[in-house]
């Protein structure tokens, strides 16, 4: 007789082994702590780092840029479908939508070999910022600015967005978060992708998959929320009065509390000093002052501490950069950690089918129509 194990949300349970990273000991993508990779790494070494398994040394590094950059060159249907989709659409689900499309222009798309998955990874790496930046400036009426290839990831981006070379404090943030943001061991999204991984579908499905995933609110769209919680309370002389009165109808505060950390996301801490040091040159230490207050009160009160979300949403306003543009952000970046578990999953596969436990009607029969009434 076999013991049913039942667990709501998968909480706690084991649903598979990862050389990828690891959280018990601190946050470590493949054995590297993550406070040393952001000191001493850029995003594009972390990229290699999660979708290899190695850090690259200098030759390795450029040529992977080097590919990086041949895959900035996105498809004219797709320039197309940009153009085409309605200004109302969401970045999220633009840039799920662009995944899919590339596909069909993808050589390798059904090839499920490890070679084509490292290719297909690195080829939507340097794809969904390009995706990105040309539809946030076609809404908005700009022309395109095409990717420069004696930039870095991050770089390019801020460049593809705005058409002007954006400063070395700006670059370091956000290449940091994209670090912070790249991996995180089975959460929803990454799960996701994996369970799709593991019917043998593509790495495309899979990547879709798990950008729908990532969209929800409990997950990736955290990040959208931070500002306008701050921007409800209003200040850091309001701001507790506020916060009190919105415990008091149980109301959610977004960025704080995660799964798996309970005494503080490592993450978070990291990216606080970028996000305060870009609200200083940007003038906006009101909202820093006016998140202090409230990590104060929910860690003393409720023992809730503030995740990665928390310090990005505040680091993306004070930069300057549009709220529809959080979550996708954190797209670009995740997308080297799925890969990488998209090909874990694909290398010792086993096909992910949990069991539910029934809690409807017993047995019954089935009364003819007419006899319904």
């Amino acid at each position: 007789m076999t013991t049913e194990i039942y667990s709501p949300g998968l909480e706690g349970v084991i649903a598979g082994e990862t050389a990828i990273s690891s959280v018990g000991d601190g946050l470590r993508y493949r054995g590297y702590s993550v406070i040393e990779l952001c000191e001493r790494s850029s995003f594009d070494e972390v990229a290699y780092l999660l979708i290899h398994g190695e850090l690259p040394n200098t030759r390795q590094l450029q040529a992977f840029q080097h590919r990086l950059s041949l895959a900035r060159q996105l498809p004219d249907p797709l320039r197309q479908m940009l153009k085409s989709v309605p200004r109302w659409s969401s970045s999220m689900d633009v840039v799920r939508s662009a995944v899919s499309v590339l596909a069909h222009f993808d050589q390798d798309a059904g090839d499920l070999s490890r070679d084509a998955n490292l290719r297909k990874a690195e080829r939507l790496l340097g794809q969904i910022p390009v995706a990105l930046a040309l539809h946030h400036r076609m809404v908005r009426g700009l022309p395109p600015i095409e990717p420069d290839e004696t930039l870095g990831h991050a770089a390019n981006f801020l460049w593809m967005l705005r058409g002007e070379k954006p400063g070395d404090a700006h670059v370091r943030a956000l290449d940091v978060s994209l670090i912070l943001y790249a991996e995180h061991e089975f959460n929803a999204s990454t799960f996701t992708a994996r369970v799709v991984t593991s019917t043998e579908s593509d790495l495309h499905s899979a990547i879709v998959a798990a950008i729908g995933a990532l969209k929800g609110r409990l997950h990736g769209g955290a990040n959208e929320k931070v500002m306008g919680v701050l921007s409800a309370a209003g200040g850091p002389d309001t701001a507790e009065q506020w916060l009190r009165e919105a415990m008091a109808r149980k109301e959610r505060v977004m960025g704080f509390g995660h799964r798996v950390y309970k005494t503080g996301d490592v993450r978070a801490g990291i990216l606080k000093e970028y996000a305060r040091q870009a609200a200083e040159a940007a003038g906006t230490l009101k909202w820093e002052e006016t998140a202090e207050v409230f990590e104060r009160v929910l860690s003393t009160e409720k023992n809730l501490y503030p995740n990665l979300d928390w310090p990005a949403g505040r680091l993306y306003h004070a930069m300057g950069l549009d709220v529809s543009l959080y979550t996708p952000i954190f797209v670009m970046s995740r997308v080297a950690g799925w890969s990488a578990h998209v090909m874990e999953q694909a290398q010792a596969n086993r096909l992910i089918r949990p069991r539910g436990r029934y809690i409807g009607p017993a047995a019954r029969s089935v009364t003819p129509l007419l006899e319904r009434g």
